[in-house]
């Protein structure tokens, strides 16, 4: 297993400390907003400023060791896991983003009908609907 200071050189990055915490922070999962990153940032280091973790971010989401997605009406969020083309599903209710492997050979992962002449290697999806929670939260709600 790696290091996150092995994942950086591995990646052509310089070892920070601020860049060691942002890793150690992705790794732990999920897809958070920068702010919740910068928290738990400084949770392991003395100090480190928003615009240094937005730099960060910036480089991992460069040397692909992190990925920024942006669903619709909500922040940049970033995660870990990167390389497989795995899509999201984000819930209208609450905004709670989970993980959804693509479908390979079946819709929506299907190769468009023209690529305009680009050469294809990943597709972005974004899947919508309400989590059990909020369906639950919902169907209480009505039966008031």
């Amino acid at each position: 297993m790696s290091t996150g200071e092995d994942l950086l050189r591995a990646h052509g990055l310089r070892v920070t400390r601020p860049r060691l915490a942002v890793l150690e922070v992705l790794t732990e999962g999920g897809h958070l907003e920068v702010e919740d990153i910068a928290q738990k940032a400084r949770t392991r280091l003395d100090s480190v400023s928003t615009q240094a973790v937005y730099d960060v971010l910036g480089a991992l989401s460069r040397a692909g060791l992190a990925r920024r997605i942006e669903p619709a009406g909500s922040p940049a969020r970033y995660e870990s896991r990167v390389g497989d083309n795995h899509h999201h599903i984000v819930c209208r209710g609450c905004g709670a983003i989970a993980d959804v492997d693509c479908a390979v050979g079946e819709r929506p992962c299907l190769s468009p009908n023209d690529a305009q002449g680009f050469v294809l290697d990943e597709a972005e999806v974004t899947f919508w609907g309400l989590c059990p929670d909020c369906q639950a939260r919902r169907l209480a709600e009505a039966a008031l």
